[in-house]
């Protein structure tokens, strides 16, 4: 049997090309008496152009888009029809979509910056003791979140596998926690395993629309089984060889919360990339750093071995942690890297 070629990168955009135009061409036509009063929605998730809408009256329904909608994701309000007749088993079509409060994006290689989730207020980035505590990951995500200015709380999973860890790696984690919490961000402790910390967490969520974010296999799925068990988001074991989690949740999906609010359980992606935003964008959305920029003696400092750079001198003051400043400079190494050479910048 020949092996199968490779496409380049011009045939995956054809490809892809291809796939929208026949989606547009298997479309849905309703007459206008076949469709109801205009109605208020959210979208609870998307499928190509297909969406599942929660109606005001708490019921899920399939519904089509309508091909002059060119943005659509999970959360979402949309004004949509319902129809009187089903048409390839889709209850109604999507006609409007309302203005966004905040919009959750992440860079893709291709298509540029692509959302992921819309209206969120906050975000708990996920992080756990299991394959590896990282607080570069933890990093790149409150850049991500103070970019966009969605407050950033941080989840640290998996709690219950601590006294695994050496007793230098234990002090480690909780002197890197004491850091984050000293700038201002909220920590909560749980395990999916034993439910230590659920409690502080579903009270965090309370009347909240929040989005959970992580690399694969930090357990957000399994957080999301404890919040909400009859949802039974798929979850995925650590590979025991790369010590990576595999992607489970396919699809960005809001669920409501019972004592008010709602969880948007999002595709696990091992590194979230940074590669539209400007050097000084990233250095900007260090809070801590904040206070120091723009006192560098040099205009163009990059902040490394510079004279008379002032976030050096506040690290050999010990006013910053120098993980911290050693975390940026890696973001910034790892953009130059990821960066397509077409790439559509930001900010």
């Amino acid at each position: 049997m020949a092996k199968r070629q490779k496409l380049n990168k011009g045939q995956q955009r054809r490809v892809r090309a291809n796939q929208k135009k026949r989606l547009q061409q298997d479309t849905v036509e309703w007459q206008s008496d076949q469709l109801g009063p205009l109605q208020q929605g959210r979208v609870v998730s998307r499928y190509g152009q297909h969406a599942d809408v929660l109606t005001e009256d708490q019921k899920c329904v399939r519904t089509h888009i309508r091909r002059n909608i060119e943005s659509l994701v999970c959360g979402d309000i949309v004004g949509w029809r319902p129809a009187t007749v089903e048409q390839q088993g889709m209850q109604g079509v999507i006609e409007v979509v309302h203005e966004r409060e905040s919009l959750l994006s992440r860079p893709d290689y291709y298509d540029g910056l692509k959302p992921v989730a819309a209206n969120i207020e906050q975000i708990f980035v996920v992080s756990s003791l299991l394959p590896a505590f990282s607080s570069q990951i933890i990093d790149r995500y409150i850049v991500a979140c103070e970019d966009i200015g969605i407050e950033p709380i941080l989840v640290v999973n998996k709690i219950d596998l601590m006294d695994e860890l050496s007793a230098e790696q234990q002090q480690l984690i909780d002197d890197c926690l004491a850091v984050y919490q000293n700038i201002g961000y909220q920590v909560i402790k749980v395990s999916s395993q034993s439910g230590a910390g659920l409690a502080k967490l579903q009270q965090a969520l309370k009347d909240h629309t929040s989005a959970f974010v992580g690399q694969s296999g930090v357990g957000k799925s399994s957080l999301i089984n404890q919040i909400l068990p009859e949802v039974e988001a798929p979850t995925q074991i650590v590979s025991e060889n790369s010590g990576l989690g595999q992607h489970t949740t396919t699809v960005a999906t809001w669920y409501p919360l019972p004592q008010g609010g709602a969880v948007i359980d999002s595709p696990g992606v091992r590194e979230f990339a940074l590669w539209h935003l400007a050097e000084e964008r990233v250095a900007w959305c260090y809070v801590d750093f904040r206070e120091y920029l723009g006192h560098c003696k040099f205009r163009d400092c990059k902040h490394r071995d510079d004279p008379g750079c002032s976030l050096q001198q506040a690290v050999a003051a010990k006013e910053l942690p120098a993980w911290r400043l050693d975390n940026y400079h890696r973001i910034i190494e790892t953009m130059a890297s990821q960066r397509p050479s077409r790439a559509v910048r930001g900010n």
